[in-house]
């Protein structure tokens, strides 16, 4: 493993624990936000390892298209509701105008996070192959 995936990895970790940590304290919408930038960078970590300069995106959507198929068809469909929530649970006057039931709640989080986890351990996984 190449020292920027590693760093990508790193900091992918970073964004996984807060959302870990402010779970419990019922933070909802930024465990939201959290596992986004988690996700991303996971993602940026696959292109780093193939010698590839990561894009300076934010777009899950957009860097699920530069995956691999092999990595992609393992990955959770539902990564790009990440987009969503991810600049509506950044910015105030942007809620609840993107999210059709306002702030995300308990279950949108632990989505979110089990998506974030979901990722973590597939990328883990084809980066160590």
């Amino acid at each position: 493993m190449n020292d920027l995936t590693k760093e990508w990895l790193f900091f992918a970790k970073q964004d996984l624990r807060v959302a870990e940590v402010i779970l419990p304290e019922k933070l909802y919408a930024q465990v939201c936000f959290h596992c986004q930038p988690c996700v991303e960078k996971c993602l940026k970590s696959v292109l780093a390892h193939a010698g590839k300069a990561p894009p300076r995106i934010h777009s899950i959507a957009d860097l699920l298209r530069l995956m691999p198929s092999s990595l992609a068809t393992n990955l959770p469909a539902e990564l790009i509701k990440l987009d969503l929530l991810y600049t509506s649970t950044r910015y105030p006057g942007t809620l609840p105008g993107q999210l059709p039931n306002g702030f995300p709640g308990k279950p949108a989080a632990e989505d979110n996070l089990s998506w974030a986890r979901q990722v973590m351990a597939v990328v883990e996984q084809y980066i160590s192959q």
